[in-house]
């Protein structure tokens, strides 16, 4: 087998240890692995970068195809740039894959029975990273979901499904209340889910879906989120396995892929031969399934299994009831190379025999666009006069709307005020002020909603943003104001 190329960052804090630690035991597995070192991170901000990447990086990248990253240490302070978000959006690499699996009883968790995936969405939602301040007291982060974005990722969790042996693939969302964002990933897991009729399927609201997986894992096999429950949750998922320490990460996309542990660069244990190098061995077992050496990764992380199951630990899972060696960062990758060709006999050993271990991307079918036609505008206005009482702003707007758009509804943080809101609703300085948005009237034209916004202005009201108010195919494409 010709070695295959990959990306190698070392990283920052305790990354070149673990690191040094992980590629030693792929090796002795026999990784057939042509190595290219980058330097990322710490060394390139302090040097006046504000990215934390060398423009080589993106050479190699594109040429290998596959990066497997150490933690890196991201300067406090504004005007640094993550280098994780940095690489995930500009390689499109959409699925973050971090398996979470209970290791009982050698290492502690409430949940011995945990195994479960969890695939998140990693490009989108309010990471996307859109804010804005537009009044005195109101901050605005833009959540943008995408259909293409949302299938993506639902269709790549069915796929690992199904290409990993698991019977079960479960959405969470909050489309009780994000009824366009959150309800189109939620419409688009049910369209694929009906693609995949041999895998289950189900869906949750998030918070109660999260006190389910909290309280009973076990019941879980696969999950897939959009991009902040998926954050939050893999890390919860990740804790009461065992330890966020010992948990890894794939994130894949159609030009490359990523694999790294999903804990931070810990500064503190630098240098001091004493961090668990599990989750980025993680990452890097994932990595060799990935790159098709799936004898390899299977040799790995029974290897590591068995080390776990004897009781040879690093300090942060040691327990004086179960541990029978505490070891450092090199001495616990020597006890997984000594026991490589060994499978665990009281954890269950895995197989990645005829399975894919990290799919390739999914592509997606094509689809017609649909009709789009205008009904209306969306004026925010900066106001704060009158004792802010939104009757008395409803009766100043009423003359700048339209005979086609008029003045339809005020509200404030979401909720409607005008006309017949409640006296003791509290307002802010910031307020949605709809013109138009009948949904079954005729469609408006952009000069008219122009003209709208020239009025208001006329009027002596600060805009500071408009939303257009569009129908798609007759369904409306804005959501109501709470309260409608």
């Amino acid at each position: 087998m010709s070695a295959i190329p990959i990306t190698v960052a070392y990283g920052d804090g305790i990354g070149p240890e673990i690191m040094s630690a992980s590629i030693r035991i792929l090796q002795e597995a026999g990784a057939e692995l042509d190595i290219e070192e980058v330097t990322v991170g710490e060394k390139v901000y302090l040097s006046g970068n504000t990215s934390g990447i060398d423009p080589a990086f993106w050479d190699s990248i594109r040429r290998t195809r596959v990066f497997y990253k150490a933690p890196l240490t991201t300067p406090q302070g504004g005007g640094y740039k993550s280098i994780n978000v940095t690489t995930r959006k500009t390689l499109s690499l959409y699925a973050n894959v971090r398996p979470a699996r209970a290791l009982a009883p050698f290492v502690e968790t409430k949940h011995p029975e945990q195994d479960l995936v969890v695939i998140r969405e990693n490009e989108e939602d309010l990471y996307a990273g859109i804010e804005h301040r537009q009044t005195d007291e109101v901050f605005q982060c833009l959540k943008l979901i995408s259909r293409p974005g949302s299938e993506r990722v639902i269709r790549y969790a069915f796929e690992y499904a199904r290409a990993n042996g698991r019977k079960k693939v479960t959405c969470f969302t909050k489309d009780n209340i994000m009824k366009l964002t959150d309800g189109l990933f939620h419409k688009v897991y049910d369209e694929v889910a009906a693609e995949y009729p041999d895998i289950e399927s189900e869906h949750w609201i998030v918070d109660i879906g999260a006190a389910k997986m909290a309280d009973k894992p076990e019941n879980f096999d696969v999950l897939v989120l959009p991009n902040l429950y998926g954050d939050v949750l893999s890390d919860v998922a990740a804790q009461i396995a065992g330890s966020v320490g010992m948990a890894g990460s794939a994130n894949v996309g159609e030009h490359a892929a990523m694999f790294e542990a999903i804990h931070g660069s810990a500064p503190r244990r630098a240098g001091q031969n004493l961090a668990n190098p599990s989750g980025l061995l993680q990452g890097g077992i994932m990595m060799m399934a990935h790159i098709g050496q799936s004898d390899v990764a299977e040799r790995v992380h029974n290897a590591w299994l068995k080390t776990i199951e004897e009781g040879i630990h690093t300090y942060d899972i040691f327990r004086d009831s179960v541990s029978k060696q505490k070891v450092g960062t090199k001495e616990f990758a020597d006890a997984i190379i000594e026991r490589l060709g060994k499978r665990p006999e009281t954890l269950e050993p895995v197989s990645y025999e005829g399975r894919a271990g990290i799919p390739d991307a999914a592509s997606l079918p094509a689809r017609a666009p649909a009709k789009r036609e205008l009904h209306g505008v969306d004026v925010f206005l900066d106001w704060t006069e009158d004792n802010r009482d939104p009757n008395v702003l409803g009766e100043k707007l009423s003359a700048a709307g339209l005979d086609e758009l008029p003045l339809t509804m005020i509200t404030n943080r979401g909720l409607k005020v005008w006309p017949k809101g409640a006296p003791e609703t509290f307002c802010t300085d910031h307020w949605r002020c709809r013109f138009g948005g009948y949904v079954d009237g005729p469609e408006v034209s952009q000069q008219q909603i122009i003209d709208v916004q020239q009025k208001v202005h006329d009027h002596g009201f600060h805009i500071i943003k408009t939303e257009q108010l569009y129908t798609f195919d007759g369904e409306p494409g804005f959501s109501l104001g709470q309260g409608q």
